[in-house]
Order: structure tokens, then C-alpha cells, then sequence
């Protein structure tokens, strides 16, 4: 902590990005640094120690080090990987259009979509407990054998297997909702102190209580779930003649998810203040009457004495999977229409074509699809015993998880087969632009250079690919919403196979094999999301790759879907303003400094602080993504004026540093090359600062290898870095001198 009499400093406040780095890696305060070589070998000095003695307008260095709040153990970094369809849906919502006249519906159709996902884990744990064991193993005598920890239930009333394995879907529902009750923690500890008036929707990032809004969320999420669970028993008991109580309860379930889908339909009734206990009391009733009603269905379904039909698979299991693809598919589409419909048509005004919540909404369906027939199929493979896949895919679990897994198949190959097209096609314009930018960088290289050369070109040309990368995912986007439309076929009580040999002359044995393999193909990309969330909590590099879509679905508050994971920007934010309030309001100024996601916080925080703080306050981004992806994804939240209104905020004390070679950053106002600030009369276009990367294309005197190409790596070690430090302190009326570490 710093003492008093620290006073009067300016103090460089720095931000890391989702490399989840420590406060020494931050602070660049290690005891060693290297002075030549790379990473691979290299040599290293002690560094000097920083002197305490530095003048009242030396530098103090102070990092704010947030990697842990969105991961944390590995036990959520995996949940995270399970959640993780939950977490994209919840992204679409704050993904939707600038135009405000499209704001109700869009949010409406997403927590529409947020509440099939939670509908779809529950037939899925159903489909396991209820279909496969409850309804057909327990049924079979081959299927029992040598299983003594099932066989106890065989032999019994159907009744009693399902009203005792509903326990295991009950159980599923529970902990997803214990799991989305944490963190427990008073919001109030983070709020910032006055907070500034920003009209900036970015400004409100992590400053208003989402608590109320998630509590309502969950509580109608959990209504449903139980909802669901009762209409799953009911449709199976009343099957054969349903009794004047069957229907009853039936009729019961369908007036509560009547009003689950009604509530999330009214965005303004939903958002409203923490204040309105009425709105609070409607949706805890809702959730109470739902358990309520679970309890007197598992009795009604325990205690019926009526004879159970005789049927392959549990009664009315398979209709309401594929109506819940159908409702899927209905959401999916007229989103789609509301967005082309608000779009605006200006050239380059739209970005992700306006597209964007549908795209990753329909992914979010399509992972939650692919979980849910990967984990029926493994099930069904494993009770199954010796039955070969392909035979079990054709007999075994509904029609509707073999179409989704021949549409998830589908999709992922049609992507891939054209983003292998995309990458060759692209590729010579992509190298011409690099070496446009190689020739410009380094005019008169010598005749030893030229395999380095061709290295930084290539460096240039994968870093181009970003922009390739957002066709892609709308196409991908668009084929998974396809994919969930074609599972309804299953209503027509046809396979793949059978389809495709007769439409198209493919072999149906092959077509099986085709969807057997793309249920392995499922499986593996799960056991590499867990192996990757692990590797990503332990080890820096993963973290630094596998971080980038986990930080950026966690910056955002749940919205859309209460169980998705918590969003640690209702605590960064408001901390770094509070912090920032603190060290001006005791006479210091502040240089933030923020590397990649790093910025996007310091943004936010800078439209939260108020005009007296701001006007002691300097930024200094670099390799920020605020323009280059932000601004595509998010566009109601990142603009022009936001950009414009931060940099008033700071009154333009900003820098941002950007590199050719970075895949992430880049430039926030203007593309410009050269290095130096602009002298138009703008003073946004003197934020950008290009950085050549590398420096130099030979090796140094005393040196063995080049300097290395950075790419998205933080430059805080490098000549431009302390070249911007020195002219933003000297912009906030301080003195550069050496840094120092606060006592």
C-alpha cells in the first residue's frame, strides 16, 4: 500500500490483458531480464534495483491484476467449458444492433433462446435418466446383467423407476442453480464513488447491480426447468388414457411456462430498478409453484395405477425434443429477420453484417445441441454393451440427436472445407499486403535479411486473417441454425441415412459412419475444451490463447441467461474507478496503461469517472482491441462516440500503440503509418501510434538473433512504450523519471 507522504506522484497504473499475468510480469519488475537472444535461449542480467529517491513527479508503477476473477479454480474453469453455450447466448444480447427500436425484441428472442438452452439440459438429463435407463435398460434383462448398482430398480412399476430417477434430473436442476447463486458477495463493497453522467452505453459496463435482474432470470429459469420436467412425466403417463388428473396437472404445467415465456417477453418489466419487490414476489411465486408442482407430479406418476403404454421409447419424449428444435429454429429466424430488418444499409456501417447476435446465438444452440446428443449417445453406448455405434445410432436414442449430430457434422465440415478455400484464396493478397508494408518498414535491408523478411511478411499476413475470420463465423452461424431446423425432420420418424441414400444416391451405411465419427468428433472437441481449461488455468500460454473467448463472454453481465458464468466486470470496473478517484482526489495524476482486454476495462472505467478526476488522467492503450473487434461485435456499445467521448473524458492525454503484426489489436481512429502524431487539427487523429514490429531485421551487435516480430505480446520493455510514458507525463504536468515502485 502506498503511505501518505506519497502524495504528488504520478502514478502509472497498468492493466493487463487476458494472459492472466502476475503483478511482477505487469509491473516488468522481475529480478532477471534478458539482453539478448530469444525465447527459446537467450542470455540474462540482474536488473537494477528502482531508487526509492525519485522526485514528487517521478513515475510510481501500480498493476491491477484481475486474470483470477473470471477463472478462478479449475473447478469453474470447468464449469465454464460446460456452460459455455449458456455463456454465448448471453453474449448475443450485448451484441445487438445501435438502433434502440430494435432493442425490446431482440432481447426478448435471446432470453427466448436462453430459455430453450435450459429447457434442452433438462430433456437431455431426462432423455438419460428417464428414456434410456428408467424406461428401456430397466425393461431389459440383458441390459441389467452384472449391473447389481441398477438392477435393484428392475422388475419394479414403472411408476416407482420414474418417479425415483426423476431424482436425477431434479439433482441436474439444483446444481445449476447453485452453481449460478455464487459469487455470494454484497455488490454494494464495489461501487464507484460519484459516478460521472456518461450517455455512453459502455459507460454503464459493471456500473449498475445486475443482481435483480439475474435473480429474476433464475428464478424463471428454474420454473421452467421443474415446468419441463413435469411435462416430460405427464406427456409419458398420459400417453395411453390420461386420467382427468393427468390432464389437470398437464394444463397446470402449460400455464406456468406460459408465464416463464411471458415474462421474458416484457424487457422493461424485466430491467427494472432493484427496488421493485412485486416484480421479485411474481417470480419467486413462479419458481415455488413450479418445485410445488414437481413434487405432486413425481406422486401422481408414483401412485397412478393406470397401465403403462407399451412403446420402443418413453411416451411423448420424442415429440417434445424435436418441438423444442422447431421452437429453436422459429426464434433463430425471426431474430434474423429483426436484425436485417433494423440494419443499416450504409457501406461498412454494419458490422458482422448485423448478423452478429444471430451468429452467436445460433452457435451457442448448436454446442448446447451437440452436448446434449454426445451425452445421450455416450449413455446409450455404454448400456448398450457390445452393440457397434452405427447400430446403436439406428435404434437407439431419439431421431432428433441423430440429425442434430448429422447437422453439427455438417456445418463444422462446410466451414472448414471454405475457410481452407478462404485462407488459400486470401493468401496472396494478404502477403502482398505484407510485403507492401515490409518494403515500406525496412527500404534497404541487407542481403542476409531476406529469409527474416519473409518471416514478418507472413507474420503480417496471419495477423490479416482476423478480418477473414468474421464471414466465417456468420457462415458457420448460419449453418448451425440449418442444422437446428433439419433436426425437425425427425418428427417424420426419418433417419439421415435414409434421407440422404434416397435423395441423393450416398450410401446409407456410409452416411451412418459419417455420424458416428461426428459423434467421436464431439467428444473430442469436449475432452479439448476440459484438457484446455485445465491447461488454460495453469499454464500462461494456453491461458493467453484459450483466454481471449473466456474474457470477453465473462466481461459482459448475464442478461440473457442466469446460469451462464458470473461477469467479473461488475467488480473490475468499478475497483479500477474507485482506485483512480482515490489517487486524484490525494493529488496524484494517473497514466493508465492497458494491454489488449486490458484497454476495453480502462475504457469503461474512464466513462465512469467523474470530470474532475479526468482531467488528472492520461491513457495509453496498446495492442487494444476497442476498434478491431469490439466495435464489430458489440456496436450499441462501441462507437465513434464512445471512442470520442473517452478521449474528451482524458482530454486526449491518449496513446495507442498498435502493430501490423498484431491479430488482435490495431488502430481505434485512424490507420495512419508513421509513427509520429498527426498535426491535423483533430486531436483524434494524434491518438494512433503505429509501431514497427520488429525493429530491426538483423541481429544487433553482440547479439545471435534478430529482434523477435511481437505480434499481440505487451511492449511495456520497448523504446515506443517509454516514448508515450514520457510525453503523457509530461502532458499531465509531471516529470519522467525513472520508475519506481510504491512503498
Amino acid at each position: 500500500m502506498s503511505g501518505p507522504d506519497d502524495s504528488g506522484d504520478v502514478v502509472e497504473l497498468r492493466v493487463h490483458g487476458v494472459s492472466g499475468a502476475s503483478a511482477a510480469q505487469v509491473l516488468d519488475l522481475q529480478q532477471t531480464g534478458q539482453v539478448a537472444g530469444d525465447r527459446s535461449g537467450g542470455f540474462y542480467r540482474p536488473r537494477p534495483r528502482y531508487s526509492d529517491s525519485t522526485g514528487a513527479h517521478g513515475v510510481t508503477l501500480e498493476a491491477y491484476r484481475w486474470g483470477d476473477l473470471p477463472s478462478g479454480t479449475v473447478a469453474r474453469t470447468l464449469a465454464v467449458v460446460f456452460l459455455l453455450p449458456f455463456m454465448l447466448v448471453n453474449v448475443a444480447i450485448w451484441m445487438r444492433p445501435a438502433n434502440p427500436s430494435s432493442e425490446a425484441t431482440v432481447k426478448s428472442l435471446c432470453r427466448l433462446l436462453a430459455l430453450t438452452l435450459t429447457v434442452l439440459y433438462v430433456l437431455a438429463i431426462a432423455g438419460v435418466a428417464l428414456d434410456l435407463v428408467g424406461w428401456r435398460c430397466l425393461a431389459s434383462p440383458d441390459c441389467l446383467a452384472g449391473r447389481s448398482w441398477l438392477s435393484w430398480l428392475g422388475g419394479r412399476p414403472v411408476g416407482l423407476r420414474l418417479a425415483v430417477l426423476a431424482l436425477v434430473p431434479a439433482a441436474a436442476i439444483g446444481l445449476v442453480w447453485r452453481v449460478s447463486c455464487r459469487p455470494g458477495r454484497s455488490f454494494e463493497a464495489f461501487r464507484a464513488p460519484d459516478q460521472g453522467s456518461s450517455p455512453s452505453r459502455l459507460g454503464t459496463v459493471g456500473q449498475w447491480d445486475a443482481e435483480p435482474l439475474v435473480g429474476r432470470l433464475r428464478a424463471v429459469h428454474v420454473a421452467a426447468a421443474f415446468a419441463t420436467l413435469d411435462l416430460v412425466l405427464l406427456l409419458a403417463r398420459g400417453a395411453g388414457d390420461a386420467s382427468p388428473a393427468t390432464i389437470a396437472l398437464t394444463a397446470v404445467t402449460g400455464v406456468l411456462l406460459t408465464g416463464c415465456v411471458g415474462l421474458l417477453c416484457t424487457p422493461p418489466l424485466m430491467d427494472r430498478t432493484p427496488g421493485d419487490q412485486r416484480l421479485d414476489r411474481v417470480t419467486r411465486t413462479l419458481r415455488t409453484a413450479a418445485i410445488v408442482l414437481t413434487v405432486v407430479v413425481v406422486a401422481h406418476v408414483l401412485i397412478n395405477s393406470e397401465p403403462w403404454p407399451q412403446e420402443r421409447g418413453l411416451p411423448g419424449y420424442d415429440p417434445t425434443l424435436a418441438g423444442l428444435f422447431v421452437t429453436q429454429t422459429t426464434l433463430l429466424a425471426a431474430l434474423g429477420v429483426v436484425l436485417l430488418r433494423h440494419r443499416r444499409w450504409e457501406r461498412g456501417a454494419t458490422p458482422m453484417f448485423g448478423l452478429g447476435p444471430l451468429v452467436v446465438a445460433a452457435t451457442g444452440i448448436s454446442m448446447a445441441v451437440a452436448y446434449s446428443a454426445e451425452l445421450v449417445y455416450r449413455v446409450a453406448d455404454f448400456l448398450d454393451r457390445d452393440v457397434p455405434t452405427g447400430e446403436g445410432i439406428a435404434s437407439g436414442p431419439p431421431r432428433a440427436y441423430t440429425w442434430a449430430i448429422y447437422g453439427f457434422l455438417r456445418a463444422l465440415l462446410v466451414t472448414v472445407i471454405i475457410a481452407g478455400l478462404v485462407v488459400l484464396l486470401s493468401r496472396r493478397g494478404r502477403r502482398r499486403a505484407g510485403a507492401t508494408i515490409v518494403a515500406r518498414d525496412f527500404p534497404n535491408p541487407p542481403a542476409e535479411a531476406g529469409p527474416r523478411l519473409r518471416q514478418i511478411r507472413d507474420a503480417i499476413a496471419r495477423a490479416r486473417f482476423t478480418e477473414k475470420l468474421v464471414p466465417l463465423a456468420v457462415l458457420y452461424g448460419c449453418l448451425a441454425g440449418l442444422a437446428t431446423a433439419t433436426t425437425t425432420i425427425g418428427l417424420l420418424g426419418q433417419f439421415p441415412s435414409d434421407v440422404i441414400e434416397r435423395n441423393v444416391g450416398l450410401p446409407a451405411d456410409a452416411v451412418t459412419f459419417g455420424i458416428a465419427f461426428g459423434s467421436w468428433v464431439i467428444a473430442a472437441i469436449i475432452l479439448g475444451l476440459i484438457i484446455g481449461g485445465i491447461f488454460a488455468y495453469r499454464t500462461e500460454p494456453y491461458r493467453r490463447h484459450i483466454g481471449v473467448l473466456w474474457d470477453l463472454g465473462t466481461f459482459w453481465p448475464r442478461a440473457a441467461h442466469p446460469f451462464s458464468p458470473p461477469c467479473y466486470s461488475e467488480r473490475a470496473v468499478p475497483e479500477l474507478a474507485r482506485r483512480i478517484t482515490y489517487l486524484v482526489e490525494r493529488g496524484d495524476a494517473v497514466l493508465l496503461t492497458g494491454h489488449s482486454h486490458g484497454s476495453v476495462l480502462l475504457a469503461a472505467t474512464v466513462l465512469q469517472l467523474p470530470p474532475q478526476v479526468g482531467d488528472r488522467v492520461a491513457l495509453l492503450t496498446h495492442g487494444s482491441p476497442l476498434r478491431r473487434l469490439y466495435a464489430r461485435l458489440f456496436p450499441a456499445y462501441v462507437d465513434d462516440a464512445a471512442l470520442h467521448e473517452i478521449g474528451r473524458r482524458v482530454g486526449w492525454r491518449w496513446v495507442n500503440l498498435w502493430r501490423d503484426t498484431d491479430p488482435i489489436g490495431g488502430w481505434v481512429f485512424s490507420p495512419r503509418t508513421s509513427p509520429t502524431p498527426a498535426s491535423t487539427g483533430d486531436p483524434a487523429a494524434a491518438v494512433d501510434r503505429r509501431q514497427r514490429d520488429p525493429c530491426d531485421v538483423v541481429a544487433p551487435p553482440g547479439d545471435s538473433v534478430a529482434p523477435p516480430i511481437q505480434g499481440h505480446w505487451p511492449s511495456e520493455s520497448d523504446e515506443p512504450f517509454t516514448e508515450a510514458v514520457r510525453e503523457l507525463v509530461q502532458r499531465l504536468g509531471g516529470r519522467a523519471g525513472p520508475p519506481r515502485t510504491p512503498r
